[in-house]
């Protein structure tokens, strides 16, 4: 308990600027929460069926784009299974160019708390009164908090920003490789056919 009441009188001395840098903290949670939620729902490759997966997930849209029966030719086959993939990928990428935006203005921030921090000790220097210590550590745990503050978030969304963005990567090379081999196989099936019915 003492911790967190550590932490609330930091956030205090921190200033103004610890408010956008909480805005900043909640929203990357939040995007990392979704995204987790997104990608283990909708993007891993399952050991089961497919039928059992969700009607959004990645591996059915790519079935479904590829059609299941009929004459429908190849390069239909191929363009429609492609513009599902660009679909798909902006799907599962929704937010993450905020968390890419955290990373660099969450540090800018606590960089700003830092200045107004200082500046706000400095000008107790140019006084003709003597100067109040007080005053001036004041300042300048304000300036330290802010910007621990700022580099915290920005790590937080940092790593996820990065997980999620390798994760996305490995999702769409096994979508196009799973695309490719349904592809190969309407291929034959539509080869042999002809042969069969001769």
């Amino acid at each position: 308990m003492q911790d967190w009441l550590g932490i609330v009188a930091a956030a205090r001395v921190g200033g103004w600027v610890v408010y956008p840098l909480t805005l900043l903290a909640v929203l990357s949670i939040a995007i990392t929460l979704d995204r987790a939620y997104v990608f283990a729902r909708f993007a891993g490759f399952p050991r089961e069926s497919v039928d059992r997966l969700p009607e959004q997930h990645a591996i059915r849209r790519i079935i479904k784009a590829l059609g299941s029966t009929g004459l429908m030719p190849l390069w239909l086959r191929e363009a429609k299974a492609q513009s599902e993939a660009v679909h798909i990928e902006r799907d599962m990428a929704r937010g993450l160019w905020v968390l890419e935006t955290i990373v660099t203005a969450a540090p800018l921030l606590g960089l700003l708390g830092t200045i107004v921090g200082m500046m706000h000790s400095f000008q107790l220097f140019g006084g003709p009164r003597l100067v109040d210590p007080g005053g001036v550590t004041g300042g300048v745990a304000q300036s330290l908090v802010a910007t621990a503050i700022g580099l915290v978030v920005a790590l937080i969304s940092l790593f996820a920003f990065n997980y999620f963005s390798r994760r996305l990567e490995r999702t769409m090379d096994d979508l196009e490789a799973f695309a490719t081999e349904r592809l190969s196989e309407i291929r034959l099936a539509q080869e042999t056919s002809p042969e069969e019915a001769q």
